[in-house]
C-alpha cells in the first residue's frame, strides 16, 4: 500500500510538473505573440510616423518654392515700377528742359527784339 500511495504521489507530483511546464510554455508562447504583435505595430508606426515626415517635409518644400517664386515676382514687378517711374522721371526731366528751352528762345528773342528797337532808335536820333 506504501508503494502504492507513494506511486501515486509521484504521478500526481509528474502530472502536475508536465501541467506546470505546459502552462509556462504556453505563457511564454502567449507572451512571444504578444511581444511580436507589438514590435509588429511599432513598425508600422515608424513607416507611418516617416511616411508623415516626408510629407511635411515635401509640404514645406513646395511652400518654400511658392514663397521664392512670389518673392521673385514681387521683385520683378517692383523693378518694373521702378523702371515706369524712372521713365516718368525722365519724361518729366525732359518736358522741364524744353520749357526752359522755350522759356530761354522767348527771352532771346525779346533780347534782340529790345536791342534791335535800341538800335532803330540810335539810328533814328544819330539821324536827326
Amino acid at each position: 500500500m506504501r508503494k502504492v500511495i507513494l506511486s501515486s504521489v509521484l504521478m500526481l507530483a509528474l502530472s502536475i510538473s508536465f501541467v506546470s511546464c505546459r502552462e509556462t510554455a504556453d505563457k511564454a508562447k502567449d507572451a512571444a505573440e504578444q511581444a511580436g504583435d507589438a514590435m509588429e505595430e511599432a513598425g508600422e508606426d515608424l513607416k507611418e510616423a516617416g511616411e508623415q515626415a516626408m510629407d511635411s517635409a515635401e509640404e514645406l518644400g513646395e511652400d518654400a518654392m511658392d514663397t521664392m517664386k512670389e518673392a521673385g515676382e514681387d521683385m520683378k514687378e517692383a523693378g518694373k515700377d521702378a523702371m515706369d517711374k524712372a521713365e516718368e522721371m525722365g519724361e518729366d526731366a525732359m518736358d522741364k528742359a524744353k520749357e526752359v528751352g522755350e522759356d530761354v528762345k522767348d527771352a532771346t528773342k525779346d533780347a534782340a527784339d529790345k536791342a534791335s528797337k535800341k538800335a532803330e532808335e540810335v539810328k533814328d536820333a544819330v539821324k536827326n
